[in-house]
């Protein structure tokens, strides 16, 4: 199957403050197809777009520190919706906390192929049991 296949009509959201690394990674997600939300640079506008599109997002892409601030409140209600992400950073893997271990993982430079490739394998919207944020 064709990643073009894999990735048309889904939305992802992009949670990065590196403008040439956002710019990167939303130019191949739309050549795949795919609609995106963002760049949104900042935890609090991250966790409000979240909110505001929680039943039309099928993934997001999260750098863990955004300009000095750790993303992991955005990665906890990414969480609370249900929404699939992969950690695209230059953090290393142990410094994840341990409810997030389990993401998909990726190091800064990513191939873009590659995050591809881990964003056809997340469940799409469609195939998630729910969108409603779990009790």
């Amino acid at each position: 199957m064709q990643q073009s296949l894999a990735l048309a009509g889904r939305y992802y959201l992009v949670v990065e403050d590196a403008y040439l690394a956002a710019t990167s990674m939303m130019t191949a997600l739309e050549d795949e197809g795919a609609e995106v939300a963002g760049p949104v640079s900042n935890v609090a506008g991250a966790v409000e777009l979240v909110r505001e599109r929680a039943l039309e997002l099928d993934g997001a892409i999260l750098d863990i520190n955004l300009r000095g601030t750790m993303a992991y409140p955005v990665a906890e209600k990414l969480t609370e919706y249900q929404i699939p992400f992969v950690f695209v950073t230059g953090y290393e893997c142990s410094s994840v906390p341990e409810p997030f271990k389990a993401m998909p993982y990726l190091n800064k430079p990513c191939n873009e192929q590659e995050l591809l490739t881990v964003l056809a394998g997340l469940p799409a919207r469609q195939q998630r049991p729910g969108v409603h944020p779990v009790s």
